[in-house]
């Protein structure tokens, strides 16, 4: 009980501290911060006194702010040039040359800042403080996205600092019309993010959904796109991803050109796109860069291994337990001898290598790059030889389950692939209780669930369901550039026709 009173304390003294404002008092000022900050041994207190005026206080954290040029053109102007006659802001700001500053009235609004990486400079006699965009950027080179390359195409790929993911995007999008609305999110880590949208194609009640929805997001901590996903999609308790990630700026500039919107998030390279559909997430950037029957050719084979990697190893399964006379004889045979020495039915079969293929994929993802491949390649020979070698399994199965985990592959959405691989093992446990009974069932589960399902209010399945001819040209094919004349219908009174709201407590306000 102690303990708790203890916590209750600290959070206690922290919100007193954040709520108030500044003093003219620089003393009871640097005393406040110093309580605040007290035990963190990056944040740096430096006191100095102006050339011919009042003692000053720059707080900044090491690492974040760019100490030279804070040095150079904050801190060296005052102590050498000064001021001759006032002592206030209007005296004091001339004399500094950054570009970017403004004022701050509160601790809160302070210590945001310093968590931004603005150096804050407080004034003797001056109740309120000034900070200055000096943030140090650290980041990675910008590189081409591992999983999603490309044959031909663009080759940059976001990173984690969402100013340069921005720029990025601007540098595609000259337009005025791009907007950029930044907010942070969570209690503690206050991360930035960014609403991406273009004025005048994006419908407004969309880009006023994301706002609320991001509001209203009630966390400690945002550290990731995910923990905003699952915050903010209609239906989380869905295995199906609702908003479609990318680590692409030109898959974000398209998507923003066709009415949707995308979040940046800081700390990420990955940025969200909102409404996703399901056709949506089976389109690659490269159908755009090659010619369009090619595009619409290879759609079409998407479209099918998708199939082949839902269903496969149910049909398997199914034909072999209930349904033997949909077999050639010659084949039946053929199975049937391979088989002879298997001590375990088909659907335990299945599920054992199911389960094994899964999990040398896995060790091939998380194994450093110089043996991972080598293991999940090498561990899927060995064990698949050794496996049909000692009768655990036989050969077909080996050859259902490799087809089958090279189908997955060839879907474009990572988080959509995942959803494929995992509703596999219920389906064959239906096809292994009921034969093609219980894979049809399962099927028209699917089906209604993803027919129930909206991403901001647009089905999921648009446009198959509902029905809209026009939208054909870039879903289940790829019509040439010149006729594809309209944009998808997520935008306008169209758009809103379909659109409903999510009845989640989260999304009430108060």
């Amino acid at each position: 009980m102690g303990e708790e009173q203890t916590l209750e304390q600290i959070l206690a003294r922290q919100r007193q501290l954040l709520g108030k404002p500044l003093s003219a008092s620089l003393r009871g000022n640097a005393a406040a911060l110093r309580s605040l900050f007290q035990d963190s041994s990056d944040v740096t207190f430096h006191e100095f006194a102006v050339r011919n005026g009042p003692q000053a206080l720059i707080v900044y954290f090491g690492g974040l702010s760019d100490t030279k040029m804070l040095d150079e053109h904050v801190i060296a102007p005052l102590k050498t040039i000064g001021s001759d006659n006032e002592h206030g802001w209007d005296a004091i700001l001339p004399l500094i040359t950054v570009s970017s500053s403004q004022p701050v009235r509160t601790v809160q609004k302070l210590a945001d800042e310093l968590g931004s990486g603005n150096p804050v400079l407080l004034l003797d006699g001056q109740a309120a403080a000034v900070s200055f965009s000096l943030p140090l950027w650290h980041m990675r080179p910008i590189e081409e996205p591992q999983a999603e390359t490309v044959v031909r195409g663009p080759r940059e790929g976001f990173v984690e600092t969402i100013q340069v993911n921005a720029s990025m995007l601007r540098r595609k999008l000259q337009s005025p019309a791009f907007k950029l609305h930044r907010m942070s999110i969570g209690r503690y880590t206050k991360t930035q993010c960014a609403i991406a949208y273009i004025e005048g194609i994006v419908d407004p009640g969309l880009v006023t959904e994301m706002q609320q929805r991001l509001s209203q997001i009630d966390s400690d901590s945002i550290l990731d796109s995910n923990h905003i996903e699952e915050w903010i999609e209609d239906n989380p308790m869905s295995i199906f991803p609702q908003l479609q990630a990318t680590e692409r700026p030109d898959v974000v500039a398209s998507s923003l050109l066709e009415g949707r919107v995308a979040v940046l998030i800081n700390g990420t390279p990955f940025s969200l796109i909102a409404p996703a559909t399901l056709l949506s997430m089976m389109q690659s950037p490269e159908d755009y860069s090659q010619r369009s029957f090619v595009s619409t050719g290879i759609r079409w084979l998407r479209l099918l291994i998708s199939f082949i990697a839902l269903f496969m190893p149910s049909i398997y399964v199914a034909v072999l337990s209930f349904h033997q006379e949909m077999v050639p004889t010659t084949l039946l045979l053929t199975i049937s001898k391979s088989r002879e020495q298997i001590p375990f039915p088909a659907l335990i079969e299945a599920l054992l290598m199911e389960v094994t293929f899964e999990a040398l994929r896995e060790a091939g993802i998380r194994l450093p790059k110089q043996v991972g491949s080598a293991v999940s390649i090498v561990g899927a020979l060995v064990i698949g030889q050794a496996a049909i070698s000692s009768g655990i399994v036989s050969s077909p199965m080996v050859m259902v389950v490799a087809i089958t985990g090279v189908a997955s592959f060839l879907i474009p959405n990572y988080s959509l692939g995942l959803a494929v691989r995992l509703i596999r093992f219920p389906v064959m446990l239906c096809a292994g209780v009921l034969g093609l009974y219980g894979i049809v069932l399962a099927a028209l589960f699917i089906l209604v669930h993803l027919l129930s399902l909206r991403s901001f209010g647009v089905p999921y399945l648009t446009p198959l369901a509902p029905v809209q001819f026009e939208q054909f040209k870039d879903t289940l094919i790829r019509a040439p550039r010149w006729a594809i004349n309209q944009r998808p219908h997520m935008t306008g009174s169209v758009w809103n026709k379909f659109r409903i709201r999510p009845n989640h407590s989260r999304w009430k306000k108060g």
